[in-house]
C-alpha cells in the first residue's frame, strides 16, 4: 500500500506561511501544551563541529491532540558565505501522529524556524514586556534581528526601535529594512547600553559568547527576550542579570540549564532560586508574570521541539487546502 508524501520548498514555503498573530497563537498553544506536562520531548540533539565552524541541532516532540509531529534538523556552518552558500539550512520532517508515516517534507532552510522563533519572542513580550512599550530595542543585525522586532511589534506597537551590532553598516542596514516594514523610527546606537537605557523591550539575536548585555544595564519597566543562546558555549546576559531581575522565565528549563542563559548563571554560582518558571506556566497562570509596570523581566527562549511540531502542523494544513509543493507516493 502507498501513502502520499507532500514536498514542499522553501519559496513556496514563503508565500504561504507569515508571521502574524495566527502564528503567534499557534506557538503559544505550544508553550501552553508544555505546560501541561503531557507533550513528549526529548533533549535537543546537539553537535558542535569545531573543526568546519558549524554546529547541528536536531529537535522534535510530540503534543497530544496534534495530527501530526515533527522532526527538525537545523545545521549551521558560518563559514559557508566565504563559499557563497548560507550560514543556515536545515528541513522539517512531519508524521502522522495516528499512523508514525510521513507526510510532509519541508525543504524549508531554516525558514520555519526563522517564522517560529519570532512568534515565541512575541509570546513572551506579550506576556511579560510592560504593557506601554514606546521604544523597543535590538542587540543584533540579522534574520532574526528583523523578524523578532517585526513579532514584537504585532503584540506591543512601538514607536521607535534601536538596533545594535558590532558592524554599524549591518545595523544601518537593519534599521533601515524595520523601518520600511513597521512605519517606525529606527535608530542605530554606538553602546548596547544606551540601547537598553532607552528601551522598555529589548531582544537579543546574537551568536555571543561573552555577554553583550550586562547586569548594571538593567532599569525598572524593562523586558529582556534572550534567544541568541541555544548552544552550551553560547552566553548573551551576564549572569548578575540573572540574578538582579525581578522575574527570570525559561521556555524550558531542562534546555535553558545546559545551553541557555540559565546555565551561565548556574556555572558562576548567582543563581539561587531554585527552578524557575517556564514560559508556559506564567500564560495558563501557573506561575507569576510580571506583578508591575516597574519589574525587570528576562525571558530565555533556546528553542524546542514543540513550537516545530506547532508550525509543521499549522503549514500543514495551510499548504494541503493550497495545493502547494509536490505530492509523491511512497
Amino acid at each position: 500500500m502507498t501513502h502520499e508524501i507532500r514536498i514542499v520548498t522553501e519559496a513556496e514555503l514563503r508565500e504561504i506561511a507569515q508571521l502574524d498573530i495566527a502564528l503567534v497563537d499557534v506557538i503559544e498553544r505550544a508553550f501552553v501544551a508544555l505546560a501541561g506536562g503531557e507533550v513528549v520531548m526529548p533533549p535537543v540533539l546537539s553537535m558542535a563541529l569545531e573543526a568546519v565552524n558549524g554546529e547541528v541541532d536536531v529537535k522534535t516532540a510530540y503534543i497530544p491532540g496534534m495530527s501530526g509531529f515533527a522532526i527538525k534538523v537545523s545545521p549551521g556552518f558560518f563559514d559557508n558565505p566565504k563559499l557563497g552558500l548560507p550560514s543556515l539550512n536545515g528541513l522539517m520532517i512531519l508524521f502522522s501522529a495516528q499512523t508514525g508515516m510521513v507526510e510532509a517534507l519541508y525543504l524549508d532552510n531554516g525558514y520555519l524556524t526563522d517564522l517560529r522563533t519570532a512568534a515565541a519572542g512575541a509570546v513572551a513580550a506579550r506576556h511579560l514586556a510592560p504593557d506601554t512599550v514606546s521604544t523597543a530595542g535590538v542587540i543584533g543585525t540579522g534574520v532574526q534581528a528583523r523578524l523578532q522586532m517585526r513579532a514584537a511589534h504585532l503584540v506591543r506597537p512601538f514607536d521607535e526601535v534601536l538596533v545594535w551590532g558590532r558592524d554599524t553598516q549591518k545595523a544601518a542596514a537593519c534599521a533601515a529594512d524595520l523601518k520600511a516594514a513597521l512605519g517606525v523610527r529606527a535608530g542605530v546606537t554606538s553602546d548596547p547600553a544606551d540601547l537598553v537605557a532607552q528601551s522598555q523591550l529589548v531582544v537579543t539575536t546574537t551568536p555571543a559568547r561573552e555577554p553583550v548585555l550586562r547586569g548594571d544595564m538593567l532599569h525598572p519597566g524593562l523586558h529582556v527576550t534572550a534567544m541568541g543562546s541555544d548552544q552550551s558555549g553560547k552566553t548573551e546576559i551576564d549572569p548578575a542579570a540573572l540574578a538582579a531581575a525581578d522575574l527570570y522565565v525559561a521556555d524550558r528549563v531542562s534546555q535553558a540549564e545546559v545551553m541557555g542563559e540559565l546555565r551561565g548563571a548556574i556555572e558562576a554560582g548567582v543563581w539561587t532560586r531554585g527552578i524557575p518558571a517556564e514560559l508556559g506556566q506564567v500564560i495558563t497562570g501557573a506561575a507569576p508574570g510580571r506583578f508591575s509596570p516597574d519589574d525587570i523581566t528576562i525571558c530565555d527562549l533556546t528553542g524546542t521541539g514543540a513550537q516545530d511540531t506547532a508550525i509543521a502542523s499549522h503549514v500543514f494544513a495551510a499548504v494541503s487546502a493550497a495545493g502547494a509543493g509536490q505530492v509523491i507516493e511512497a
